[in-house]
C-alpha cells in the first residue's frame, strides 16, 4: 500500500465529536511525518483545531440550505483532487456524497449504512453498542491506512490552542461577573442540547448549593444563549455567576483553561475541560449509545456518576419514564468533589 500523503479528516457534527477526533492528526504524522493532514469541521467548532501543531488546514464545511445541490456543488469544489485519503470519523449521506464526487481515492467510512457503498474502506464496527469509547473507535480506523496503534487516558495529547484574544476576553468576563480572583473556579454547565438524559436541575442544583456554601470557590454556571433560563435556576448566592451567552466556544475554552474542577452532563464541554487537563465531573446515563464507556471524558482525571437504579436494557425511552438520572446520590457527589479537590 502507497503511503498516504494529503489525508482528509472528516468530523462535521458537534463539539465532543470533534476534541475525541483530534488526537488522530498526531497518530497519523508520527507515522507519516511528511503527510499533509487537513481537517474539515463546521464553522463553530473550527477554534478546536485552530493552531493545533498536526493539522495542515481547517476547511470548513459550507452548510447553507446543506442539502440543496448548490451547496452540495461548493463543497465537493473545495476538496476535488486535492486530497488521497479521507476519513469519515462519522458520516451522512450528505458527506459521503461529497467525498465521493470529490474524487478522493481512499474513502474510508462506515461499513453499516445504506449509503455505505460510496465508501471503498469500509469499516464493519457497530458503535451504537458502546463497547469501547468514541476516541478509541476513531483511533481503529487508522488501521485502513496501517496504523496499528492504542491510545489511552494516561497517553493522549488533544493540543487544544488558547489564543491571546480569547485569554483577554475570559479575564474581563470574569472581571465583569465580579468573580473573587483569590479563589479558585469551579463551572458547572448543566445543560447538554439533548445529546443524552441529564441530571435533573433539581439535583444541579442541590449539588451547587453545597458547593457554594461548604466550599470556598467560585461558582460560575456556563451555557448557550438559549440556556440562560435554566442556568439562572442554579444561581443561589453571590458566590454564583450566570455566564450562560456570554461566550463564544474559543471563549468559552478560554475559561475552562481557568477553572478548577468542571461539572456537567455529556456534553461538549466536559471534553474540552479533560483535554485541557482539568478536573471533570460527569453525569451519564447507562444507555450504551451515550453511556459513558463511550462518551465518558477521556481522563484520568474524572468522577463518573450513573444512575443507581438496576436497570435492565436500558434505552433513552425507559431511562426517561423512571427518571433514573434522579437516583444519583448528590451528597455523595459532593463529598467526592470535596476528596478530589483537596488532594
Amino acid at each position: 500500500m502507497t503511503n498516504p500523503r494529503n489525508i482528509l479528516i472528516v468530523r462535521t457534527d458537534r463539539i465532543g465529536d470533534v476534541v475525541l477526533t483530534l488526537p488522530l492528526a498526531q497518530i497519523i504524522k508520527k507515522h507519516f511525518p511528511d503527510s499533509r493532514i487537513t481537517i474539515l469541521l463546521r464553522e463553530y467548532t473550527k477554534s478546536l483545531a485552530s493552531n493545533n501543531p498536526f493539522v495542515d488546514e481547517i476547511i470548513t464545511l459550507k452548510a447553507e440550505n446543506e442539502n440543496q445541490l448548490s451547496t452540495l456543488i461548493k463543497n465537493i469544489g473545495q476538496l476535488k483532487n486535492k486530497y488521497d485519503t479521507s476519513i469519515a470519523a462519522s458520516p451522512s449521506f450528505t458527506i459521503a456524497l461529497i467525498l465521493f464526487f470529490s474524487k478522493i481515492k481512499m474513502r474510508i467510512g462506515s461499513g453499516y449504512r445504506w449509503y455505505s457503498f460510496l465508501f471503498n474502506k469500509r469499516i464493519y464496527e457497530h458503535r451504537k453498542s458502546g463497547e469501547k469509547h468514541e476516541l478509541e473507535y476513531n483511533m481503529r480506523m487508522l488501521r485502513t491506512i496501517g496504523i496499528n496503534e492504542d491510545v489511552s487516558e494516561k497517553n493522549v495529547s488533544f493540543y487544544l490552542h488558547i489564543s491571546k484574544e480569547s485569554e483577554q476576553y475570559a479575564d474581563k468576563l470574569l472581571k465583569s461577573l465580579s468573580v473573587d480572583e483569590k479563589e479558585k473556579i469551579i463551572i458547572c454547565h448543566p445543560g447538554s442540547g439533548g445529546s443524552a438524559v441529564d441530571l435533573p436541575v433539581t439535583k444541579f442544583k442541590e449539588l451547587v448549593m453545597m458547593l457554594a456554601h461548604k466550599l470556598k470557590y467560585n461558582i460560575l454556571i456556563t451555557g448557550s444563549d438559549k440556556e440562560q433560563k435554566l442556568c439562572e435556576q442554579l444561581i443561589v448566592n453571590d458566590k454564583t455567576k450566570n455566564a450562560a451567552g456570554k461566550m463564544n466556544l474559543e471563549q468559552l475554552t478560554a475559561v475552562i483553561n481557568k477553572s478548577e474542577l468542571v461539572i456537567a452532563n455529556s456534553t461538549g464541554p466536559i471534553h474540552i475541560a479533560a483535554a485541557l487537563g482539568k478536573k471533570v465531573v460527569g453525569f451519564y446515563p447507562k444507555i450504551p449509545s451515550c453511556s459513558p464507556r463511550r462518551w465518558g471524558p477521556y481522563t484520568t482525571k474524572k468522577l463518573i456518576y450513573t444512575p443507581e437504579i438496576d436497570c435492565k436494557i436500558c434505552t433513552r425511552k425507559q431511562c426517561e419514564r423512571l427518571n433514573c438520572m434522579n437516583s444519583i446520590n448528590i451528597q455523595k457527589v459532593f463529598a467526592d468533589i470535596k476528596n478530589i479537590l483537596e488532594k
